[in-house]
């Protein structure tokens, strides 16, 4: 039912009124990061349905923050109208306030591990790792499924895969963590260091690999901000 009451000639009431529903921002936040087709879209708001999605999608394109391209065969691409990039420093300015004043025990509730790996998968950098195929293996304990397992498949010059499946290949490096405690040093609550010391991160097989951890998966833009909010502006970087 509409709210008739709702002063839309009030310029924030009417921000509100495009930007509120449930799901808006993840999705453009998602598009920002550089995901068209729907399926990858969907991937990266993994709570969402599919049939939400597509509704979703409609209405954002009726208020002029996407448009559909037909694309390639039967895969039409979404992009981000300039309107829509206009809310991208607004949005991002959003989450470090969020960061900086949530409870970081509020914000490790209700985590989402295919989010979160989707989310890492973006900030691997394959320049610190071997010149070939890795594979790493994300043994993830203390999800709503009971334990998870994920592979980052990296390869040179090319974007890193993530795989829901195994993907039959040797692995590399084995990173058992819970969901908590890796959402926590990705995000900045704590840091990799901190949570290998006490043992709440573990890393076997490749012994380089594991050594320049810190160096290859890069924490998230977010994880620069200091609780005074005086750290370091965040660089223009994919992902969260």
């Amino acid at each position: 039912m509409t709210d008739q009451s709702y002063p839309r000639f009030c310029p924030v009431a009417m921000a509100a009124s495009l930007l509120e529903p449930r799901w808006t921002m993840l999705v453009l936040c998602e598009m920002w990061n550089g995901s068209t087709r729907f399926s990858e879209i969907q991937r990266g708001v993994p709570g969402m349905s599919p049939g939400l999605l597509s509704k979703r999608l409609k209405e954002m394109e009726a208020n002029g923050l996407v448009m559909r391209h037909a694309g390639s065969a039967a895969h039409g691409e979404y992009l981000t109208t300039a309107m829509a990039d206009e809310l991208q420093p607004l949005v991002r300015g959003l989450g470090e306030w969020a960061h900086r004043h949530v409870d970081c025990e509020v914000s490790l509730k209700g985590l989402d591990a295919r989010m979160l790996m989707w989310n890492i998968r973006r900030k691997v950098d394959t320049l610190q790792l071997p010149r070939r195929r890795s594979v790493i293996q994300f043994i993830l304990k203390d999800t709503p499924e009971g334990v998870a397992n994920y592979w980052l498949v990296t390869r040179p010059g090319e974007e890193t895969d993530l795989c829901l499946t195994d993907p039959k290949h040797d692995v590399d490096l084995y990173l058992s963590a819970s969901l908590r405690d890796l959402t926590a040093a990705w995000m900045g609550h704590s840091s990799f260091e901190a949570e290998i010391l006490a043992d709440r991160i573990q890393l076997t097989g490749h012994e380089l690999m594991a050594r320049s951890l810190t160096r290859w998966l890069i924490r998230s833009s977010y994880a620069e901000l200091d609780a005074s909010g005086s750290g370091p502006a965040a660089r223009r970087v994919r992902g969260c």
